[in-house]
């Protein structure tokens, strides 16, 4: 969910972790930053002593240092580093913002998503999609903990880490001697892991990013929250609602997230989703005479199985000195099976890959889901204002918290006996969801190895609050958070969920359908809450041969 909802490559929960190397960095992380209950997490801000401090801040408002459009004004605001002990080390989260652009009841927060996604950088690049909202609010966003400017966690790796290069594609996970080396080297990455990414790595994860989200609003002036959170930013709302049931204003949840699947179910359904994705796109794309794939459907997805595993024993050398290989190819489809939008151009990267060998528009979508960096940064510097400056944000932010954030949320630790066990029917599962999508997803079932149990607050508290009304849009034909979710998800949280059916196509629907954007819209302006068993018509599909020229 970085930037563009329709149209761009997208980081989206953990339903798009990137190249098969993303899955290294997560696997490695440590066991410091799993995020497991503390004193006092779970509990709105107020009733915890030692608070007052960040609930009095106000945000000072002022040009941005960046390359943001110049009506985009930027701010910070200080958290404690650690709620269970807010008398110790601070944070400063960044925020950026559009003003109302008439009388202002407020403002509406925006999440697009990841974990991992930066918001700043998010809504300088797609403010377009939001300026509808502007007619009756501030548009804010943020870096979330960990996250883009507001202290980045990095594993600090780059294309000469010898570690690096040993990702999960190069592993038969189906060999458990294979599959207990792979996993000693990915803890030799979380030793970078806790080298590269300071203090905030322990504190990290969507319980106290909600906190986060709370003194966010005290310091914006409003009472109640009002928000618009996308795929994972649909997780943090629900912990939102959980932890601050009085502080919900009119919250909004596109693409919704699983709040009681494990990673193991989660990502079978990402698998068996994307695979039903590209049919679709093969279905579209064999209609026109530029489809690198022929006109023969029935051959089609066969080309595409046959193009990974090729990729797989010999991958390409792009223009980066790096290597694309099968399940680089495998992320990149992925990213772009997000939007229907993106099926031309991802027809084009196909065709000029396997035609040319031109590896720059597949690598184009790799970027989307936070490939490897090619070179190493120096570690992150704070200016004046305690933010990282955007230059000096590591190259590998997005995996490093994507990873961190969904293992501090999930609370199975298998031990690696366990793993190497049962690798074997998991892969025949997999495969069998998915012969293209099926080994990509099952190297993320390993992320959170050698790290103590994450917080189990998701799974056992987020359920039946007592809230405003919230609006919650699942789309059919979603690849990465699938609309059963939706159903399921707002069964827990209550009878204040309210379900929008999206009859569409596509990850999440604000940005993809005109009825979905409407009907958000007139629920954060004026409180308009669909009637239940509402739904919204497919748009039109973009026209075969588009992509062509």
């Amino acid at each position: 969910m970085l930037a563009k909802l329709s149209t761009r490559p997208v980081a989206r929960r953990s339903a798009c972790a990137g190249a098969v190397a993303v899955a290294v960095l997560g696997a490695g992380l440590p066991a410091s930053a799993a995020g497991g209950e503390r004193p006092g997490l779970g509990r709105p801000g107020g009733e915890q002593p030692g608070l007052g401090r960040f609930y009095r801040q106000k945000v000072t408002w002022a040009v941005c240092d960046t390359d943001a459009p110049k009506d985009m004004q930027c701010g910070k605001v200080t958290v404690p580093l650690d709620y269970a002990h807010p008398g110790g080390g601070t944070l400063e989260l960044a925020l950026a913002r559009y003003r109302a652009t008439g009388p202002s009841r407020g403002s509406v927060v925006l999440n697009f998503g990841g974990p991992g996604g930066p918001g700043v950088p998010g809504l300088a690049a797609d403010g377009k999609e939001f300026m509808d909202l502007t007619n009756g609010y501030d548009v804010v966003t943020f870096d979330p903990r960990g996250v883009g400017r507001s202290s980045p966690v990095s594993c600090g790796m780059g294309v000469g880490d010898q570690s690096a290069q040993v990702t999960s594609d190069s592993v038969d996970l189906g060999d458990a001697k294979a599959a207990q080396k792979a996993l000693k080297v990915w803890q030799q990455v979380a030793a970078r892991c806790v080298k590269h990414s300071g203090p905030v790595l322990p504190h990290i994860g969507t319980v106290d990013a909600a906190r986060d989200l709370d003194v966010i609003r005290q310091a914006l002036g409003d009472d109640k929250l009002n928000y618009l959170g996308f795929s994972y930013g649909t997780r943090l709302g629900a912990v939102y609602a959980a932890e601050f049931p009085d502080k919900v204003g009119r919250l909004a949840l596109d693409g919704v997230d699983s709040l009681t699947e494990s990673l193991t179910e989660q990502g079978l359904v990402s698998a068996e989703g994307q695979q039903t994705a590209l049919e679709d796109f093969l279905d579209w794309c064999v209609q026109d005479i530029a489809c690198p794939f022929g006109q023969d459907r029935r051959s089609a997805g066969g080309q595409v199985l046959q193009l990974v595993r090729s990729l797989d024993e010999n991958p390409v050398a792009t223009d980066f000195g790096g290597r694309l290989s099968g399940q680089d190819l495998v992320g990149a489809i992925g990213q772009a099976l997000y939007s229907r939008a993106m099926w031309p151009s991802l027809e084009r990267a196909i065709a000029s890959l396997v035609q040319d060998g031109d590896t720059r528009g597949i690598e184009a979508f790799s970027s989307g889901g936070g490939a490897l960096p090619t070179r190493q940064r120096p570690p992150a510097k704070r200016n004046e204002q305690g933010l990282v400056d955007p230059a000096d944000v590591p190259l590998d932010n997005l995996p490093a918290a994507m990873m961190a954030i969904d293992c501090a949320d999930d609370p199975d630790r298998p031990a690696a006996a366990q793993i190497t066990k049962d690798l074997g029917r998991l892969r025949a599962d997999y495969e069998q969801a998915s012969p293209v999508f099926g080994r990509y997803r099952l190297n993320e079932l390993l992320m959170c190895y050698g790290r103590p149990k994450g917080t189990d607050f998701i799974r056992e508290k987020v359920k039946n609050v007592d809230t405003a009304r919230m609006l919650l849009i699942g789309t059919r034909g979603d690849p990465a958070t699938p609309y059963r979710w939706t159903v399921e998800t707002a069964r827990r949280l209550g009878s204040s969920a309210v379900v929008l059916d999206n009859r569409g196509d596509g990850h999440t629907g604000y940005g993809s359908s005109a009825c979905v954007h409407r009907k958000v819209n007139d629920f954060l302006l004026y409180g308009a809450v669909p009637p239940s068993g509402s739904s919204c018509p497919a748009d039109p599909e973009p026209s075969a041969g588009s992509g062509s020229g």
